[in-house]
Parts: C-alpha cells; sequence; structure tokens
C-alpha cells in the first residue's frame, strides 16, 4: 500500500500546489476589481470569466469565430470601451479594447510586447519564433530582413505574377459556371495559396490545377488548429498530426531555401557584384532576404560556404511559413467576403464595374494586359480600394494580444486608468470596426467611408480601422493583400457573378442526414446557424474563414 500512499501524497501536494496559484491569481484580480476596473460581473474565485464568456460563445453556432463572441460582449460595455476579462488559466487576465485611443496607447504610444501565448498558438502553424511572437531586437533584425521583399516597390513588380495566377482563377470560375453549388472558398484559397507561394519561395507549384505536398500539409495544420474551441484544441491526435506535417514542411521549404542560397551565391561569385547581380527569382521574399543577409556578413565567408546557415535558414523557415498561413488564410477569406459583399449589394457591384469600365475600357479581357503594361493603374481603383477595406472592416481577419508592462497604464476616453503591471491587452478587431460611436450605421456595408474629406460624418477615425493593426508591428503583407484583391476584382467582377447558396446547401446537408438527422433535430431543436442574421459568418477555421466554405453560385455575367 506504500505506492497507494505516496500516489495519494503527489495529488495532494499537486493540488494544493494548483489551489495556492489560483488563489494568489485571483486575488490580484479580486483586488483590481475593488478598485473599480471595469469588468463583467459574475467574476468567480473558481472560473473567472470562463463561464461568463462561454455564454455568449452558446448563443453562436459551433464553429463561429470566439471574436464574435467577444464582440457581442463588448456592446455592453460602451461606456468604457476598455474592461478587464480573466480567462486564466486558459488564457493571461486581458484588458479588452475596442476605443481606438487605448488602442493606439497599447500599440503606437507604449508598443507593448507581443504575449507568450503568440508563440504557444503561432508554433504548430510557423514551427518557431516568428514575425508575430517575437519581440524587441529579435523581431527587428527579422523583419528589418524581410522588409525589402514586401516593399510597395517589389509588390509592384510582382503584379504580372498575381495576374498570371488571377488568370488561373478566372478559368477555374468560368469551368464552374453554371454546373451547381461550389464552395468559393477552397478556390480563393487555392489562389492564394499559389500567389503567396510565388511571391516567397519564387516556385510555381501550380496548386490551383493540382495537388501540392506543401500546400496540403499547411492546409492540414490549419484544420487541426484552433485559438478556443475545445474539440480540435483537446483532441488527442492534434499534436502529432501538426507535428507531423510540420515536418513535412520544413523539408520542403529547407529545400527552396538551399536552392535559391546557391543560385544567388553563384550569381554574384560570377558578377562580384551584390547589387547587379539578379539570379532567377531575386525579388522573391526570401532571395531578397537571402541577398540581405549576405551582404550583412560581408565579412564573412558565406559565399564560400556550400551550405546556406542552418539558424538562418531555421528562423528564415519560421517566417516562411507564417508568411504562407497569413498569405493565404486571410486574404482567400477576405476575397469570398468581397464577393459576398457585392452580391448583397447590386449598387456597390454597379459602381465598381462602372469604374473597371472608365479605367481599363469596355473589354474586361483587355484589364489583363493593360494591367501587365502599366501596374499602377492599380492606384487609379479607389473605389475598389473603398470596397475591400470596407469588407476588411466587417469582417476583420484577426485581433491582436499584447503583454502588460510594470508601470504602464493604459486610460479610456473618460480618464478611467487600467494598470498594465499584471494583465496584457487584447484589441478587438471586430469590436472596434463595429463601434457605433466612431462608425456611423456600423453594420451597414458604406464603402464610400474611405473616399470622403475629413470632415465629412462617414470619415473614419484612421486609429479606428486596425485589420492588419497599427504602428511600428502592423502586418508586413499589407501591400500585397490590397494588390492581390483589387487584381482578382477587376479581372472577375465584370465576367462573373457570384451568388449565395446557404438555403439550398443546407437543405442538402438536412438531406444528408437522414432519419437520425431529422430525430436529433426534434430533440435537440434546430442548430443556430446565423450570427445576427448572416449565414457567412467568420468561423474558428484558422484565418476566419467563412461558415461551410461559402456555398455558391457562379454564373457568366450578362
Amino acid at each position: 500500500m506504500a505506492w497507494l500512499t505516496a500516489l495519494l501524497t503527489v495529488a495532494l501536494t499537486s493540488l494544493g500546489y494548483f489551489g495556492r496559484k489560483v488563489y494568489r491569481h485571483r486575488s490580484r484580480i479580486n483586488e483590481l476589481r475593488k478598485q473599480g476596473v471595469t469588468m463583467p460581473p459574475g467574476w468567480s474565485w473558481l472560473t473567472g470569466h470562463l463561464l461568463i464568456l462561454q455564454k455568449y460563445v452558446d448563443r453562436l453556432p459551433p464553429d463561429a469565430n470566439v471574436n464574435l463572441a467577444m464582440r457581442d460582449l463588448a456592446r455592453e460595455y460602451s461606456e468604457t470601451e476598455v474592461f478587464l476579462m480573466d480567462f486564466w488559466p486558459v488564457y493571461p487576465p486581458l484588458l479588452m479594447v475596442y476605443d481606438p485611443d487605448a488602442a493606439v496607447q497599447i500599440t503606437t504610444k507604449y508598443n507593448l510586447p507581443k504575449t507568450d501565448m503568440h508563440l504557444q498558438f503561432m508554433k504548430p502553424i510557423t514551427g518557431g519564433p516568428n514575425l508575430i511572437s517575437m519581440s524587441n531586437e529579435e523581431w527587428k533584425y527579422w523583419r528589418s530582413l524581410f522588409n525589402p521583399g514586401f516593399s510597395a516597390g517589389a509588390m509592384m513588380d510582382s503584379v504580372p505574377k498575381l495576374i498570371k495566377s488571377v488568370r488561373i482563377f478566372c478559368d477555374t470560375l468560368k469551368e464552374k459556371a453554371g454546373k451547381g453549388i461550389v464552395q468559393l472558398d477552397d478556390l480563393t484559397t487555392r489562389l492564394t495559396m499559389d500567389v503567396i507561394i510565388k511571391l516567397t519561395l519564387d516556385a510555381d507549384l501550380d496548386y490551383q490545377r493540382s495537388e501540392n505536398i506543401l500546400a496540403s500539409a499547411l492546409n492540414t495544420i490549419t484544420k487541426w488548429h484552433s485559438f478556443w474551441d475545445p474539440r480540435i484544441l483537446m483532441h488527442p491526435l492534434r499534436p502529432f498530426i501538426q507535428k507531423y506535417y510540420g515536418r513535412v514542411m520544413n523539408d520542403y521549404i529547407m529545400e527552396e531555401l538551399q536552392k535559391r542560397f546557391v543560385e544567388i551565391k553563384e550569381a554574384k561569385s560570377g558578377n562580384g557584384n551584390a547589387v547587379s547581380a539578379k539570379p532567377r527569382g531575386a525579388k522573391s521574399v526570401i532571395a531578397l532576404a537571402i541577398e540581405a543577409y549576405i551582404d550583412e556578413n560581408k565579412d564573412s565567408d558565406l559565399l564560400q560556404k556550400d551550405k546556406l546557415d542552418e539558424h538562418f535558414a531555421q528562423y528564415a523557415s519560421y517566417q516562411i511559413r507564417l508568411f504562407l498561413f497569413a498569405g493565404n488564410d486571410t486574404t482567400s477569406s477576405t476575397i469570398v467576403y468581397v464577393y459576398h459583399l457585392l452580391s448583397q449589394h447590386p449598387e456597390a457591384m454597379k459602381k465598381l464595374r462602372a469604374e473597371h469600365d472608365a479605367i481599363f475600357g469596355r473589354d474586361p479581357e483587355k484589364a489583363e494586359e493593360l494591367l501587365i503594361q502599366q501596374p499602377a493603374l492599380l492606384n487609379q481603383c479607389k473605389y475598389t480600394l473603398a470596397v475591400i477595406k470596407e469588407t476588411l472592416r466587417l469582417y476583420p481577419p484577426a485581433a491582436t494580444m499584447r503583454m502588460g508592462k510594470p508601470g504602464i497604464s493604459v486610460s479610456d476616453r473618460h480618464g478611467n486608468i487600467y494598470p498594465m503591471d499584471y494583465v496584457g491587452a487584447t484589441i478587438l478587431h471586430p469590436a472596434v470596426h463595429w463601434n457605433p460611436r466612431v462608425w456611423p450605421e456600423p453594420e451597414k456595408f458604406i464603402p464610400e467611408r474611405f473616399l470622403v474629406e475629413p470632415g465629412h460624418e462617414l470619415h473614419p477615425n484612421p486609429a479606428a480601422y486596425r485589420p492588419f493593426e497599427q504602428g511600428p508591428r502592423n502586418c508586413i503583407g499589407q501591400t500585397l493583400v490590397y494588390n492581390e484583391i483589387r487584381i482578382a476584382m477587376i479581372m472577375t467582377v465584370r465576367t462573373f457573378d457570384i451568388t449565395p447558396a446557404y438555403d439550398e446547401w443546407d437543405a442538402m446537408q438536412k438531406e444528408k442526414g437522414g432519419v437520425l438527422g431529422k430525430l436529433k433535430a426534434k430533440v435537440l431543436g434546430e442548430p443556430v446557424k446565423t450570427v445576427h442574421g448572416d449565414r457567412a459568418y467568420q468561423t474558428e477555421k484558422a484565418g476566419t474563414h467563412p461558415a461551410d466554405g461559402y456555398p455558391c453560385r457562379i454564373s457568366l455575367g450578362k
């Protein structure tokens, strides 16, 4: 029985240790509560605010993004637009922020560091430290290496590559037109994956027309990823599947990195001029980063080595995996939501088509060649850009989380002070973007918000538009996103009509459920399938993809 006594001792010791941690943490939150820090009622010494949030989550479809529940909760704190949520031990305690000025304090004035949670949550996708999770000098170093690859000039030079990919996308839409229900999200995901692989690795994998091991590995990892859904997070197979496909991605990327290194090394050795030597793919993101790394280490013997430095290659692979994820998932979702909103707002579609006629002529087929010859024509498509921005306002693809720092406090619009010694902060993009104090009629699709002059009632507070975040740590790829979606719209909206087919889809799924499905619905009731009337709600699938992959019908425009 000695083993039983030992086991009981270990169990009681562990329970006591955990109980002490719970008490110490909740005591600090309770102290903030006594100080008058705004937080939802119902805080518990045992569960904090976890059960409070769950009430809002339960009102939504099971796969709805948790940020939509947070947006609903935030509406009840419109007076301060800042409130504390105690999610420990799932998350650290966080100030939930949707006051634009408080957000500026967090990201720009104090530039608070990213939390350790970023690395924990992003590691299955990126493999290690990345531009989202890094802090201080490490972040500055890697951001500086990759900035040239995402500069406005580099992105303009990449327009022909984008057009080539969008041309294949157009061909796919034409093949699908008039042939039943299509899940558009799959098509746009293949488009954006095709683009980001070309731009980062200088590799054309033709993913829109065939399968590819790199893209399939990333898609598998993201299918097994969630920031909240316990059905995914607690699945015993999740870590093994993500780790396996992470190795698949690493092997592929490392091989491509070595190829680019050899090309650049040979070009430099043959020419001796780092500036004029431009091997194939020198304008790709990774080629520019490798060149910057070599130039930065001129005094070393890098060019004498057969292989790229292992540490650099490993960390570069983490960033590439991040770019593949962010440049694929969030962009593909936004493209779908642009089509969705245009299908619901025919006047906006009419204006968009008129703009394209005025700039590129009435023949949609000629826009492609004109853009290749004059990429700067993209900058004339002001209404197109406004449509994209308004889509990102209504369907922001992410949020941002920051750590607190001793001695730092954030204030709300009433002057209330929130000490950041023990708590972090999350800027709730859905709540900021739907804040009625700063966005007139926030639930409405009004692209003109981004076209009116300052002083107009619709003109947005610049601090309130944050799909790519603001401050030094804004999204490195936002120019690519805007260019890619503009090109997609220019080459498709005058040729195709895309309309949602959720009613038909739901009827098909109900029929597939058979007798068992009908019995389940009768006993448990019909499942919730909309978020405030929106059937195309954002899901927990990484990149906030539209529900059910956005079933739709595609037809040729009249």
